[in-house]
């Protein structure tokens, strides 16, 4: 929400620059944390990289295509659409870690996919480039999720040490690319940087940008991709909720609102089955 007012209310040009924003405020807390042993993760060495590919680029993925799909959808849209994250980290996961579900998690996520095409299909402020890149948005956050899934192993890099690194790795290459685009220079000679509340706005958003990387990694550390996913999409139905009374860019459709409660009701069955320990997948060979 503090993302979406930034574009909505103060129109600020820039997704990149919110998106290195982030970055240094990851890599800085994380850092000084390390120096003050609240936390632990390996120093630099030239393994590293290798063990960490290819989650930077998807990392940058991410975080530009999911700050620029905000800026052009309202927020009930964009969290519609973000339900596609949910078959294909099952699929990726599936794929990737060999993992297996049982028929009623897979019923209830195609449950919440059932929802998301009733409400994009009545979706009646069509933007086809906030569609594409949420879509987009999408393919990088599953595949975000199940190679992180994959990375956190305490005996590399550890859930800190993925998130530093991947902050580290990929901020210059993010500012090269706001520079040569022009996003850059749109964020440097913005108008509301004397304004208090757009850059309490803007330091927010940098510190919860961390905080919500930090816990989509932890969730995956203790749960699945696919949970962290299934969650993820809860909270966000919350969040499109509020976007209809307070947003001021949702255009009401029975249909799309009908779509919008068969997510909910498909995410909340997930959240069911989880907690009655029906959503643990099997894998062949694992004794722990």
């Amino acid at each position: 929400l503090i993302i979406k007012y930034l574009f909505m209310l103060f129109s600020f040009p820039s997704p990149m620059f919110l998106g290195i924003g982030q970055m240094a405020a990851t890599i800085l807390i994380l850092y000084v944390s390390k120096l003050n042993k609240i936390v632990h993760f390996p120093d630099f060495d030239k393994s590293i990289p290798v063990k960490l590919f290819p989650l930077p680029l998807i990392y940058v993925g991410n975080h530009i295509s999911g700050l620029s799909s905000t800026s052009k959808l309202s927020l009930p849209m964009f969290t519609v659409l973000r339900k596609f994250t949910i078959p294909l980290t099952l699929l990726l996961e599936i794929i990737i870690l060999g993992k297996r579900y049982p028929l009623s998690i897979i019923v209830s996520v195609f449950v919440i996919i059932l929802g998301a095409f009733i409400a994009a299909g009545s979706d009646l402020s069509f933007n086809l480039e906030g569609y594409t890149f949420v879509l987009l948005n999408d393919i990088f956050t599953a595949a975000n999720g199940v190679y992180t899934k994959q990375k956190i192993d305490p005996k590399e890099l550890g859930k800190y040490g993925v998130l530093f690194y991947n902050a580290c790795f990929m901020v210059v290459p993010t500012v090269i690319m706001s520079f040569s685009t022009g996003d850059f220079q749109q964020a440097t000679h913005f108008q509301h940087w004397t304004n208090f509340l757009f850059v309490f706005q803007f330091l927010l958003s940098c510190l919860l940008g961390f905080l919500l990387m930090y816990s989509t990694v932890l969730c995956s550390h203790y749960n699945s991709a696919l949970t962290t996913a299934v969650v993820g999409a809860i909270k966000n139905i919350s969040i499109a909720y509020i976007g209809m009374l307070i947003g001021g860019d949702y255009i009401f459709s029975m249909l799309n609102f009908i779509g919008l409660n068969i997510c909910m009701a498909g995410g909340l069955r997930y959240s069911f089955l989880t907690l009655r320990g029906n959503s643990k997948p099997s894998q062949p060979g694992d004794e722990e």
